[in-house]
C-alpha cells in the first residue's frame, strides 16, 4: 500500500508540472492547446536519448529536454498563434499527432515502437536515485520550484499582458501590447514545464514508448486545467 501511495504522489507530481505549463497557456492567456503530450513526448525522449547515449550531469540534461521541448514550443507557435479558437485546437493536435508519428517512425533514433529502455538512475550531488522517496523529492520539489517561478511570472507585467489578451485580444493590441510575441513567449515557456515533466518521467520509468504520450493524455492535462 506503501509502494502504491509514492507511485501515485510520484505521477501526480508529474502531471502537476504539466498542468502548471498548459495553465500558463490556456488559463492565463486564453489559448487552447492540445499538444502538451507532444512536448512531453520530446521532453522525455530527449532525456532517455542523452542519458543512454550521452551519459553526463542530470542537471544539464534535465534543462536540455526543457530547452528542446521550448524551440519546439517557439517552431510551433511561430505560424500558429495567428490562429484562435477552434482552427488553433485542429493545428496544435495535428502538430501532437505529427510528433507521435515522427517518433513511431524514427526507429534509428527513438527505437520506434519498441521504445528506449535501459536508462539509467540518475545521479544527483553524489547520490544515485534508486528509491521511490528519493524521486518523490526530486519531483515535488521541481513542482514547488516551477510553482513559484510561474506564480512570480504571472503577477509581473508580463502576466498581466497575457491575461488582458485573454480577456479582449483587440483591446490588447490597440493598448500596445504586442499580441504575437506574448502569445509565442507564453507557448514557449509552456512548452519547457513539459519538457522537463517529461524528462522527470523518462528518469523515474527508465524507459519510454509512444504508447504514452496519446492524444487522450493531452486531453486529460487539459482538464486538469480546467477542472483544478
Amino acid at each position: 500500500m506503501q509502494e502504491f501511495i509514492l507511485l501515485l504522489l510520484i505521477y501526480l507530481g508529474i502531471y502537476t508540472i504539466l498542468s502548471l505549463g498548459l495553465n500558463l497557456i490556456a488559463g492565463y492567456t486564453g489559448l487552447l492547446s492540445l499538444c502538451q503530450a507532444a512536448f512531453f513526448a520530446i521532453g522525455s525522449y530527449s532525456s532517455a536519448i542523452l542519458m543512454v547515449k550521452y551519459p553526463g550531469s542530470f542537471w544539464s540534461i534535465f534543462i536540455a529536454s526543457g530547452l528542446i521541448a521550448a524551440l519546439f514550443g517557439l517552431l510551433i507557435g511561430l505560424p500558429t498563434l495567428r490562429l484562435k479558437g477552434d482552427y488553433l485546437a485542429i493545428a496544435t493536435l495535428g502538430f501532437g499527432e505529427i510528433v507521435k508519428n515522427v517518433i513511431l517512425n524514427w526507429d534509428s533514433l527513438t527505437r520506434g515502437p519498441m521504445g528506449i529502455s535501459g536508462i539509467p538512475s540518475p545521479v544527483i550531488f553524489g547520490f544515485e536515485l534508486t528509491e521511490k522517496w528519493s524521486y518523490l523529492v526530486l519531483i515535488w520539489l521541481t513542482v514547488l520550484g516551477s510553482y513559484l517561478i510561474l506564480r512570480r511570472l504571472v503577477r509581473s507585467r508580463f502576466g498581466r499582458a497575457l491575461e488582458a489578451i485573454r480577456e479582449d485580444e483587440i483591446a490588447a493590441n490597440a493598448m500596445g501590447i504586442n499580441v504575437t510575441k506574448y502569445k509565442i513567449f507564453s507557448f514557449t515557456i509552456g512548452a519547457f514545464f513539459a519538457g522537463i515533466g517529461g524528462s522527470l518521467w523518462a528518469a523515474y520509468n527508465h524507459t519510454v514508448s509512444v504508447n504514452t504520450f496519446d492524444f487522450m493524455l493531452s486531453v486529460m492535462i487539459l482538464c486538469m486545467v480546467v477542472l483544478g
